[in-house]
């Protein structure tokens, strides 16, 4: 079922954590940040809406780079309810899809409460204060991959964010599977 985060709250102030990720090191999350910023991505390995646009967000995240501005993916998914999201299965899905950033587990889902991650994948957009200034879509895929020409929504609005310290206030939610809780989160 299809889950929509709620729209930005502006200002609000990033949470770090420091979470296992897939090349086998331990990472900070807002040790991710470029010097203009930081997108905080929560996806997961088997939602079809991940795997609809995985290729946009490695390529988005690698054409942000030179703007200053840095990348990180979450997965906190339940895995022993969903053993596609197992942290064996992360490994996998960075490696086939040539992840050229951190990609974490939040075995313990809370940094996906302390952020309000509402669906995978979940996008939030930092400035260089670790500002929140976008809670949007990465573009208008679904479950489907989109054409190749749709407008680069998360891209546009964190050169933005590189360039000035703020983004749109026109945002579109992304849509996408809900976070899979465990019982007792």
């Amino acid at each position: 079922m299809a889950s929509i985060p709620p729209v930005c709250d502006f200002g609000w102030q990033a949470v770090d954590a420091v979470l296992p990720g897939t090349d086998g090191k331990r990472h900070s999350v807002l040790g991710q940040a470029g010097p203009n910023g930081l997108v905080v991505a929560f996806i997961c390995n088997h939602c079809p809406y991940v795997k609809a646009v995985i290729g946009r967000i490695v390529r988005d995240a690698a054409d942000l780079k030179p703007h200053g501005i840095g990348f990180v993916a979450i997965n906190s998914n339940d895995a022993s309810a969903y053993p596609a999201d197992s942290f064996d299965n992360m490994l996998r899905f960075a490696a086939e899809n040539g992840f050229g950033f951190a990609y974490l587990h939040d075995e313990h889902q809370a940094l996906a409460l302390a952020y309000g991650a509402a669906c995978t994948p979940d996008f939030f957009g930092f400035n260089s204060d670790c500002k929140l200034q976008y809670r949007g879509r990465l573009d208008a895929s679904r479950k489907e991959v989109g054409p190749q020409d749709l407008r680069r929504d998360l891209f546009e609005a964190m050169t933005e964010v590189a360039r000035t310290g703020q983004g749109p206030r026109d945002q579109i939610a992304s849509v996408g599977c809900s976070i899979k809780w465990k019982d007792a989160a």
